[in-house]
């Protein structure tokens, strides 16, 4: 029985590499088209769903839920870029199914049972950042920009003239594209920002940071989150306040989960006398 380390053999020539490599991609592709051709059949209905959080505030203010096409072409590529997303959604699967198949064989045993839980958390913690950022975060933030509407002209009843109180009137007509390019920046960074614990933990695993490191640094993590938070959400107190608390409990988990990863670790190397009870504490 081989070694638990071994690699397997499969030590294929470069040219038999690559065909597996073209094999994968040509896989991975044609369920990004299947996923995307699947999608645009359903474009408006994935639309309406995107729409929720802003009709929502428009209906708390009694206001109609309409957008507008500036362009004559923009609905056309409002259809193709959802339909991007969806085939990319719906391909993930068999993305990632590829992806492992093509890499697994040139990893030890081990690295394979180290890598395929985060390839698998990967998606699972996007996820949950894309549907905290679509429940919680767009609703408030579409709640915050309506608020500089303010009605039109205040006409005297007896004249039929504008009043010494007239004002400009300000309503929100959005543009189609420019609302999905809103929403789809605030899911993907929302996704992307749950991905620290991820990558944290990861790093952990390979020895590139430590718990100690990372609870050293707090106070600078502290203020790359308010910085993010600044940048990635709409100057609205609440919704910054919001992303900083989700953003800085994900850093602390990933504090907790990188200190679990050095006690297995350290666990292991004592088990093998290769690190006694001083240098594990150091």
């Amino acid at each position: 029985m081989p070694p638990p380390d071994e690699i397997e053999d499969s030590a294929a020539p470069l040219i038999e590499h690559l065909a597996e490599l073209r094999s994968r991609l040509i896989k991975s592709l044609l369920a990004f088209i299947v996923g995307m051709v699947i999608s645009f059949t359903v474009w408006n209905p994935i639309f309406n769903f995107l729409t929720d959080p802003l009709c929502g505030a428009l209906a708390a203010r009694g206001q109609s839920c309409d957008l507008i096409l500036i362009k004559l072409q923009e609905g056309f590529f409002v259809a193709v870029r959802i339909s991007f997303l969806g085939g990319f959604v719906l391909a993930f699967p068999v993305i990632a199914t590829q992806l492992w198949r093509f890499v697994a064989p040139g990893l030890y045993r081990s690295e394979r049972g180290a890598f395929l839980p985060f390839l698998i958390a990967s998606p699972v913690m996007f996820f949950l950042g894309a549907a905290f950022a679509f429940y919680v975060v767009t609703p408030l933030a579409f709640d915050f920009f309506l608020l500089f509407q303010q009605p039109g002209l205040l006409m005297d009843d007896a004249t039929g003239e504008a009043s010494a109180l007239a004002q400009v009137g300000v309503t929100f007509q959005g543009s189609v594209n420019e609302y999905l390019s809103l929403t789809t920046r605030f899911i993907v960074a929302f996704g992307l920002c749950f991905q620290l614990p991820v990558l944290l933990t990861l790093m952990g695993k390979a020895g590139l940071v430590s718990a100690r490191g990372l609870a050293d640094v707090r106070k600078y993590a502290v203020v790359a989150i308010l910085a993010l938070a600044a940048v990635v959400t709409p100057p609205d107190v609440i919704t910054q306040i919001i992303l900083f608390t989700a953003v800085y409990g994900l850093y602390e988990v990933s504090i907790f989960l990188v200190r679990r990863v050095e006690k297995k670790r350290n666990a292991a190397l004592r088990a093998e006398g290769l690190l006694d009870e001083d240098e594990a504490d150091a």
